[in-house]
């Protein structure tokens, strides 16, 4: 793993610990996450990069500053604008 980069399993048990009822589109964006630690990672033909972007995508009403965050930490390791 890089530096200072977290496995994606471990920033989706965080969206699901603080996110207690996501957007319907989201869940499975979040449950495909909790399979995938780097970036390079696929999640059968998906790779990580697609599913967190359309977990982005979806997350629009999880809001505040845990949401915030995390949202920033995932653009960022994707180099998502």
């Amino acid at each position: 793993m890089e530096n200072n980069i977290r496995p994606i399993s471990t920033i989706a048990r965080e969206i699901a610990d603080d996110w207690k009822k996501p957007y319907f589109g989201a869940v499975p964006y979040i449950h495909a996450m909790f399979c995938l630690d780097k970036p390079t990672d696929m999640y059968g033909f998906d790779d990580a990069r697609s599913i967190v972007t359309y977990f982005l995508c979806n997350a629009s009403t999880w809001r505040g500053e845990k949401a915030k965050a995390v949202k920033a930490e995932l653009k960022k390791m994707f180099r998502i604008r």
